[in-house]
């Protein structure tokens, strides 16, 4: 049973970073693509970034483009995403996902994916 640890969330003032982590475990499977996703309260789970394992394509909401980064490390089953002048529309609870691929196909439907983290608290004050 894959599990997927989120951490790294934090309160954080409008302009400043941090670097969210998403530990896979329990998988026997080499390839897998990951995604982050966001909810904030009353609004609907929306896609931030994706990264596949083998190519390191990657894929951003327009809304985080020059301002998140994802990246993976292989060895430690790890993705992270980076998170530089964070904005207070930025607070939502952060989720990580995972689909096993082959490819370097890459979605940012969350019906694609199929294991989800518990999330991790996002807060940015103004």
């Amino acid at each position: 049973q894959v599990q997927l640890v989120e951490s790294g969330g934090g309160l954080v003032q409008a302009g400043g970073s941090l670097r969210l982590s998403c530990a896979a475990s329990g998988h026997s499977f080499s390839n897998y693509a990951m995604g982050w996703f966001r909810q904030a309260p009353g609004k609907e789970r929306e896609f931030v970034a994706a990264i596949s394992w083998g190519t390191r394509n990657t894929l951003y909401t327009d809304s985080v483009k020059g301002r998140f980064t994802i990246s993976k490390d292989n060895a430690k089953n790890t993705v992270y995403l980076q998170m530089n002048n964070l904005k207070p529309e930025d607070t939502a609870v952060y989720f990580c996902a995972l689909r096993t691929s082959w490819t370097s196909r890459l979605s940012n439907t969350a019906s694609w994916y199929t294991d989800w983290g518990q999330g991790t608290q996002v807060t940015v004050s103004a």
